[in-house]
C-alpha cells in the first residue's frame, strides 16, 4: 500500500491563442482596413481547498494536469476565446513544493480563496492593434505567450490539534476509534497505519479537539530510515502530542525506552518537535497485575512528571482513564497558541514571466574577483538548487543563456579566476 500524504504531479497552463492577421472584405469597400481579432487568454491553473478531503490519493492516480488553450482572434475584431481555467481541490494542510528543488511555492493551510498557481498565458494582438499614421495595413500579429509548466510535489501536513504517536502495536488506533468519529482499521501487524487517521473528539458542553494517529514511528525516522519521515511531517502543526506506550509491555519493549526513542525522532527532526506540549498515555494497564502496574506506573511517573509531561494509565480497550486523559488534553489545546503555521514560500515562480530583470557584471576594484549581481541574479538563485546536479547544469545555462559567460570574457576573465553571485564563489574554467 503506497503513502497517501505525498504526490508529483505535472501542472501546466494553458498557451494565449494568437492574434490573427485579416482586412475587411465588404462590397463596395475595396480597401478594407485590418480587423485581425486578438487571441485567447490562455487558461490557469488554480489550487483550492476541499474541507471534505483528507489526503491526496486522487493525485497519486492522475499525474497530469492542463489548462485550456486560448483560441487564436477571428476575422471582424472577433476576440479568440479565453482556455479553459483548471482547478485542483486539495486537502487542508497541504504544501505545493517545486519537484526539482524541494523549495515551497505555496501553503494552502490558511488560504480560504482559490489561489492561481500557474497564470495561463496572454493572447496576441491582432493586426488590427498595430495600425498607425504610418502603417495603414499590417500584415503582422502578436503570437500568444505560451503557458507555463511545472512538476510540483504536494506534500499533506495534517492540521489537527493534538498529534497521537508512539511505536506500532501499542494500541493507538483502538484509541482512536473509541474516542472518536474516525474507523481506522486494526490488526496486529508493524505497519497497521499507513494513512494518518483525523478524528474529532467530542466532549460534553461543546468541548473538544481534532487528533491525528501518526503512524507508528520507527528508530531513524528523521533520518529517513522506512517511512518514518514520511509521518513526522504530520506532526509539525500539531499543538499537543499524546505519547502512547505499551504500559503492559506485550510485545516484550520496555516502555521508557520506546518513550525516549521516540523523543529523540521527534528532536532530531528538521522542525523540532520536542517542544510540544505532551502526554503520556500508558495504555494496556488492564493487562498489567495489580503489582505491576504500581512498580510500571511509578516508574514512567517518576521519570517524566518532573518535567511537566503528565502520565495517563489507561485502557484504550475498556475505557479505563481514557476521559480524565481527553480532558487533560482539552485543558492543552486551549492554552495553547491559536495559530496554524505556514510554511513561507521559498520560490518565485514568476521569474519565468520577467526575463528582463536587470543583472551587471563587473570586476572588482582590486581585480581580484568578478561579481554578477541584480534582481535577475537574485531570484534565479531563489529557485535553484546549486548543490544538485539538475540545479548546476541549469545554472551554468542560465549564465550562459544571459550572456554573462560573454561579458565575462569581454572583461578578460581567465581560466582559475573567482566569479562571486552573492553568497556563492566558483572559479572560471572556459
Amino acid at each position: 500500500m503506497s503513502f497517501a500524504d505525498h504526490a508529483k504531479i505535472f501542472i501546466k497552463s494553458g498557451s494565449g491563442g494568437n492574434g490573427h492577421v485579416s482586412f475587411r472584405r465588404e462590397l463596395y469597400v475595396p480597401d478594407g482596413g485590418p480587423d485581425g481579432g486578438d487571441g485567447g487568454r490562455g487558461g490557469d491553473v488554480i489550487f483550492v481547498v476541499d474541507r471534505g478531503l483528507n489526503t491526496l490519493t486522487d493525485f497519486r492516480h492522475v499525474r497530469k494536469y492542463v489548462a485550456g488553450n486560448g483560441e487564436e482572434g477571428g476575422k471582424r475584431n472577433c476576440h479568440g476565446a479565453d482556455g479553459k481555467d483548471i482547478t485542483l481541490k486539495v486537502p487542508p494542510g497541504t504544501v505545493v513544493k517545486d519537484a526539482e528543488t524541494g523549495k515551497v511555492i505555496l501553503d494552502m493551510s490558511n488560504k480560504t480563496e482559490p489561489v492561481v498557481l500557474l497564470k495561463g498565458g496572454r493572447g496576441g494582438k491582432g493586426n488590427r492593434q498595430y495600425v498607425t499614421a504610418v502603417m495603414q495595413a499590417p500584415k503582422y500579429a502578436q503570437p500568444g505567450k505560451p503557458g507555463r509548466e511545472l512538476y510540483v510535489i504536494l506534500e499533506l501536513k495534517c492540521i489537527a490539534d493534538v498529534g497521537l504517536v508512539g511505536f506500532p502495536n501499542v494500541g493507538k488506533s483502538t484509541f482512536l476509534s473509541r474516542t472518536t468519529n474516525a474507523k481506522p482499521k486494526i490488526a496486529n501487524y508493524h505497519f497497521t497505519t499507513l494513512v494518518p487517521n483525523l478524528g474529532v473528539v467530542d466532549l460534553d458542553g461543546g468541548e473538544g479537539f481534532v487528533i491525528a494517529d501518526i503512524p507508528g514511528i520507527i528508530e531513524g525516522a528523521s533520518e529517513g530510515v522506512g517511512l518514518g519521515i514520511e509521518f513526522l511531517r504530520h506532526i509539525e502543526r500539531t499543538k499537543v502530542l499524546i505519547h502512547m506506550v505499551d504500559a503492559a509491555s506485550t510485545e516484550g519493549r520496555d516502555p521508557i525506552n520506546d518513550i525516549e526513542a521516540i523523543n529523540a525522532e521527534l528532536k532530531n527532526y528538521a522542525v523540532d518537535l520536542s517542544d510540544r506540549p505532551q502526554v503520556i498515555a500508558a495504555n494496556k494497564c488492564d493487562a498489567l497485575s495489580d503489582t505491576d502496574f504500581e512498580t510500571v506506573i511509578d516508574l514512567i511517573k517518576e521519570k517524566y512528571e518532573p518535567e511537566g509531561i503528565k502520565v495517563f494509565p489507561i485502557s484504550a480497550v475498556s475505557g479505563q482513564g481514557v476521559k480524565e486523559l481527553l480532558w487533560y488534553v482539552n485543558d492543552l489545546v486551549k492554552q495553547a497558541p491559536d495559530k496554524i503555521v505556514e510554511f513561507e514560500p521559498e520560490m518565485d515562480i514568476e521569474f519565468m514571466d520577467d526575463p528582463e530583470l536587470p543583472f551587471e557584471v563587473w570586476q572588482d576594484e582590486e581585480g581580484n574577483c568578478f561579481r554578477v549581481e541584480g534582481p535577475r541574479i537574485e531570484r534565479m538563485l531563489g529557485y535553484t538548487n546549486l548543490e544538485a546536479e539538475k540545479g548546476f547544469l541549469f545554472f551554468q545555462n542560465f549564465l550562459k543563456d544571459n550572456g554573462i559567460l560573454d561579458q565575462l570574457e569581454a572583461l578578460g576573465i581567465q581560466d582559475g579566476d573567482t566569479v562571486r553571485l552573492y553568497g556563492h564563489e566558483f572559479d572560471y574554467y572556459k
